[in-house]
C-alpha cells in the first residue's frame, strides 16, 4: 500500500508525535508498504510565535494539493491539525477523497494553560477538524473517553510502540556522582508539562530534566539544585533512563506520553498522576506507580521491581501498532488521474518568514 502521511510535525522538532511517526514509518516499510511524509521542510516556513524552534508551513495549499493529487495514494493521513493539516483536510474534502486523522495532543488545555481560554472552545475547533474524518486514532483509551465526553465521532482506539533493541536495561550507565535515589523527567519544558509539579517535590537524591523548551531558562534559575542536562540525543537519552531510579511525569494532559513507555523499556519504573496516558502506558501494571500525591509516586516507586517495568514496555508492540494503523486507513477507491509523482525535496532558499 502507499501511504501518504501529512504532518506539521517533524524532524529536527523533537517530541512524541515526531518519534511516533518516524518509527512508524520505519515499520511500515518493514512490512512492505511504501510511506510518503508531506512535512513543512517541503514549502515556505516561519517560526511559531512562543515556540522559536517550531516551524510551520504556509501558503501551502496550492504546492500541498499538487504533492496529494500526483501521490499515487491508496491512503491519506493527517496526523496534525496544523497549516498542512488543515489544507489536507480542504484538499480531501473538495476532491471527496476519504482520509483518516490523529489526535497526539490536547491542545485545548495547552490554551488553556497559557492563555485561560476555555478549553470547551478548543475541543469544538477540533471536533470540527476531525468530523470528516473516516477514523480518529488516538493513542489511548483514556483520551477517547475524553474526546467522545465532547463529542467527536469516529474515534478509533491506537497505541503507540516501542523500539525494545534501542530502549533496553542491559548494564546501567555511568553518570556524574550525582546523590542517589535519581529521580528523571524528560521531555518540553512548557507549561503544559506541569513540570514544577515535580520541581518542587521535596524528594531525596538529585533531580535531572532533560530537554528544553519555552520555559528552561526560568525554571534553571529557579530550581539551582535541579540538574538540568538540555536537550539530549535520542541514543544518548537511553543512558539517561537506564541511570535514573525513578521516572517521574507530572502532565496532566498528555494523550499518552512516550517518554514514560522508553523508561519502562529501559526498566526504570515510573510514577505519574493516574490521568488519561498514564492510565493507558503504567496502568494496573507492576511497572510504576500512580498516585494523585505524585511525591508519594515517586518515592513508592523505587521499590518496583525495574524487571517489572521492563515487562510492562514489552506489551507495546510495534507490529501491532503498524497493522492496526493499517486497519484504520481509509482506502482511496475511485480512480483519479495523476500525474507524475512530485519529488518531495525540502525548500531550503527563501525558506523562513
Amino acid at each position: 500500500m502507499r501511504i501518504v502521511v501529512v504532518s506539521d510535525a517533524w524532524t529536527p522538532q523533537v517530541n512524541g508525535v515526531v518519534t511516533t511517526l518516524r518509527d512508524l514509518r520505519s515499520r511500515l516499510q518493514a512490512i512492505g508498504h511504501e510511506v510518503n511524509i508531506i512535512e513543512p521542510s517541503l514549502f515556505r516556513r516561519l517560526r511559531c510565535p512562543g515556540y522559536p524552534e517550531i516551524e510551520l508551513a504556509w501558503g501551502v495549499s496550492r504546492q500541498l494539493a499538487h504533492f496529494l493529487d500526483a501521490s499515487g495514494a491508496d491512503a491519506i493521513h493527517i496526523a496534525t491539525e496544523g497549516p498542512l493539516g488543515l489544507a489536507a483536510r480542504r484538499h480531501c474534502r473538495s476532491q471527496r477523497i476519504p482520509f483518516t486523522t490523529a489526535f497526539h495532543s490536547r491542545f485545548p488545555e495547552f490554551l488553556n494553560a497559557a492563555t485561560g481560554i476555555p478549553a470547551r472552545w478548543g475541543y469544538a475547533l477540533m471536533r470540527r477538524f476531525h468530523a470528516p474524518s473516516s477514523g480518529v486514532m488516538v493513542p489511548s483509551r483514556g483520551t477517547c473517553e475524553i474526546l467522545a465526553a465532547h463529542g467527536f465521532r469516529n474515534l478509533r482506539p491506537w497505541s503507540h510502540g516501542i523500539d525494545l533493541d534501542l530502549f533496553s536495561p542491559r548494564a546501567r550507565s555511568v553518570m556524574p556522582p550525582w546523590p542517589r535515589p535519581m529521580f528523571l523527567f524528560v521531555g518540553r519544558i512548557s507549561v503544559e508539562k506541569n513540570l514544577e509539579a515535580f520541581l518542587r517535590l521535596d524528594l531525596p537524591g538529585s533531580k535531572v530534566v532533560c530537554g528544553s523548551g519555552p520555559l528552561l531558562d526560568r525554571f534553571r534559575a529557579r530550581y539551582p539544585h535541579v540538574h538540568w542536562a538540555g536537550p539530549v540525543p535520542r541514543e544518548r537519552l537511553v543512558d539517561y533512563y537506564r541511570a535514573a531510579d525513578s521516572f517521574v511525569y507530572p502532565s496532566r494532559t498528555d494523550t499518552f506520553g512516550l517518554v514514560m513507555l522508553e523508561a519502562l523499556a529501559c526498566g526504570t519504573p515510573v510514577a505519574a498522576l493516574p490521568v488519561a496516558g498514564p492510565l493507558d502506558v503504567v496502568g494496573d501494571s507492576n511497572g510504576g506507580i500512580l498516585d494523585l500525591d505524585l511525591g508519594r509516586a515517586a518515592l513508592r516507586s523505587l521499590d518496583v521491581p525495574r524487571e517489572c517495568a521492563r515487562a510492562r514496555a514489552m506489551a507495546f508492540d510495534w507490529d501491532v501498532v503498524a497493522r492496526e494503523f493499517v486497519s484504520y486507513l481509509a482506502p482511496i477507491t475511485e480512480p483519479r488521474p495523476l500525474g507524475p509523482r512530485p519529488a518531495l525535496e525540502p525548500v531550503t532558499r527563501g525558506a523562513r518568514a
